[in-house]
């Protein structure tokens, strides 16, 4: 190599390891890639930064799978990781979107962050190192952009609430492992998927997709990838239609060779060595070229920075931060601005009316409002809700009123919003969550309701495994159960019988009146997550006295309808296609084809006369959830009327047992 390549080349290397060390010394001064992740978990609960991480040493994989994580994580922060191959935050109970910010981290090839509470739509923005995906088992409705991941191999969407097929799937050449389960999505098989040669494992089931299905790809997939994937529009053909390809090679066979080589060794060495020694340079070059570029680029983000807080001032930039930042955040200021103002307001229990608390004794049983006492969200229409123990060992829920409710406005009077609490506690029955007090601190309103342990029905039908308390790693890495005295589940049909039973019973409740004035209360928003559930798996209806224009009694027969779909089927997050799809299955006497594995297989277990009968029983609660469901209104029967229904179909069998 001629002298004046050499010096080049050092020269080179000599600016690249200045530039580099330049950046790093800067990163470091302000906490280095250590720095970068706590900022990116700030407003995240148990999160704790591993003891003696480095600050300048770059983080090329984070893994925080089941560390019980909650609230939500900057995900443009994360993105300034420049580092950052591997992201597992799966099995924790973070919230929010992953904002589009997130998939600039530019060295990011696998990403998890299944098994928790993200939600809204998930915006992917062209990362092209991306090999892996999986937001299984979250709250996701639309999924766009994955066209852009030209390297993605693994790509898992299963269990959250996509309706439809994600635009582009279709072009990704190299996924090999594809599950789009248990979301109801609508699309053509196999047209609106991956190339099926090239797939290894795919699972479809639980979806509405319509099209051909041939012999050879459940020959290929299995029976288990196509379990209810469609409606009566997919169509399942013996022979096999799809032409059998052999997936092309990536590379070469092990025995191939290139065009012969007519020079000698000595000349292809030359050649070789030529060609390496081009590619030292270029890299050389290229990382020089890089490393300028990302300093300037910080150079001028922070003369951006000065200038614009210059203009604006930062502190009024950070007092609106505060005002418009997240519900959370705005409503655990409010609060703690309440205790601070109000601390001497009275609380008010109906039925405790000599235990004397304010407002500071709220405070107090909330660590101030903390984020450490806050429940997550899962459906109420209210503002936050923390937990408290209050003397005399009351556990309650403390709701921040938020909006309208009850007929009480944020600027309504004291006076006035304490005779709409008193009308609302008066509405009690079993079926029923009773308002238990209520604390008036100027504009701020705060309702007590009875804390529920075991939590609500979506939790057991859908998150607990088989319906039963949650599963907890012991010391010894086995699972076991966190009571392990209760055993109890809702897979049975019984259960799922008396849980529908009396949901209908609590609404036909609120629909008889508002304590007795004959005006009917609306839920207006009956959904799983807003059926808690007691010590005895008794249900109990919340979430109620929200004024709506647009819902009436048969709006909530309606949901009802959807709700007994859910239940008998197993299936999560119904909408209007979903209940169409069941509707049609109903109508053409194959109910029980939908029924849940886990009811039909108890039922199979039970006698020879009362496994048919409770098959029979089934199919026709299934039945009511069909006529609830009727497209006309003045088509559906009342609440009381359904009561009626499901009383008689259990009549019988309660009869021949007492």
């Amino acid at each position: 190599m001629p002298l004046h390549s050499h010096v080049l080349v050092l020269l080179l290397l000599v600016l690249f390891t200045s530039v580099a060390a330049s950046v790093n010394n800067s990163s470091c001064a302000g906490g280095g890639d250590a720095g970068v992740v706590a900022a990116a978990f700030r407003d995240v609960r148990n999160f704790v930064l591993p003891a003696g991480a480095p600050a300048c040493t770059p983080v090329l994989e984070l893994r925080l799978p089941s560390r019980n994580l909650t609230g939500a994580v900057s995900w443009a922060t994360l993105a300034n990781l420049s580092g950052l191959a591997v992201l597992d935050l799966s099995g924790n109970r973070l919230q929010g979107a992953i904002s589009g910010g997130f998939w600039r981290a530019p060295a990011l090839r696998y990403l998890d962050v299944s098994g928790n509470q993200l939600g809204g739509a998930l915006r992917v923005e062209r990362s092209p190192l991306l090999a892996s995906l999986n937001v299984s088992g979250n709250r996701f409705t639309v999924v766009a952009g994955v066209d852009g991941l030209a390297g993605l191999r693994t790509l898992d969407v299963s269990a959250n609430r996509i309706r439809a097929v994600p635009q582009g799937l279709s072009r990704l050449t190299r996924v090999s492992r594809l599950d789009l389960s248990r979301n109801a999505m609508l699309g053509r098989f196999p047209g609106d998927l991956p190339p099926l040669r090239g797939l290894r494992f795919l699972n479809v089931s639980y979806n509405n997709f319509s099209g051909v299905v041939d012999a050879g790809a459940v020959m290929k997939f299995g029976r288990s990838a196509f379990v209810h994937v469609g409606n009566a529009s997919l169509v399942f053909s013996e022979n096999s239609t799809a032409a059998r390809r052999p997936p092309a090679p990536s590379s070469p066979p092990h025995g191939s060779t290139r065009k012969k080589d007519s020079g000698k060794p000595e000349r292809r060495a030359a050649a070789r060595s030529r060609r390496k020694h081009f590619s030292v340079v270029a890299v050389a070059v290229l990382c020089g070229v890089v490393s300028v570029a990302v300093l300037l680029c910080l150079l001028v983000c922070l003369a951006c920075g000065v200038q614009r807080c210059k203009k604006n001032g930062c502190k009024r930039a950070e007092e609106k931060k505060v005002r418009s930042g997240n519900k959370d955040e705005e409503e655990v200021v409010v609060v703690a601005a309440a205790a601070k103002g109000g601390s001497a307001a009275p609380v008010v229990l109906f039925e405790r009316p000599l235990m004397e608390l304010t407002l500071a004794d709220l405070a107090a049983a909330t660590s101030g409002f903390g984020r450490e006492s806050q429940l997550a969200e899962r459906g109420g229409r209210s503002g936050a809700a923390y937990r408290a123990v209050l003397p005399g060992d009351l556990h309650v829920v403390i709701r921040v009123v938020d909006g309208t409710m009850a007929g009480v406005g944020d600027d309504d009077d004291p006076a006035a919003a304490a005779t709409a609490f008193r009308e609302l506690a008066r509405l009690r029955h079993p079926n029923i969550l009773p308002l238990l007090g209520y604390c008036i601190a100027g504009k701020e309103k705060l309702l007590l309701y009875e804390y529920m342990e075991k939590g609500d029905l979506h939790r057991w039908l859908h998150e607990l495994p088989a319906g039963r308390p949650d599963m907890e790693d012991d010391d010894t890495g086995g699972d076991i159960w966190e009571a392990a005295e209760d055993k109890r589940s809702i897979s049975d049909w019984p259960t799922r019988h008396r849980i529908a039973l009396g949901i209908a019973r609590g609404l036909a409740f609120l629909h008889q009146g508002w304590a007795g004035s004959g005006r009917p209360v609306v839920h207006g928003h009956l959904v799983p997550t807003n059926i808690l559930l007691g010590d005895d798996l008794e249900p109990r209806i919340s979430d109620f006295g929200h004024p709506s224009d647009d819902a009436s009694p048969e709006s909530d027969v309606y949901s009802f309808g959807a709700l007994v779909l859910e239940l008998m089927t197993g299936h999560a997050r119904w909408d209007e296609a979903s209940v169409s799809w069941a509707r049609g299955i109903i109508r053409d006497s194959k109910g029980l084809d939908i029924v849940d594995p886990r009811m039909r297989d108890e039922a199979a277990e039970a006698t020879v006369v009362a496994g048919p009968e409770a098959e029979r029983e089934m199919v026709e609660c299934l039945r009511v959830g069909y006529l609830c469901t009727a497209q006309s209104p003045d088509k559906r029967p009342t609440m009381q009327q359904v009561v009626g229904l499901l009383k008689d179909i259990r009549v019988a069998r309660a009869t021949a047992s007492s």
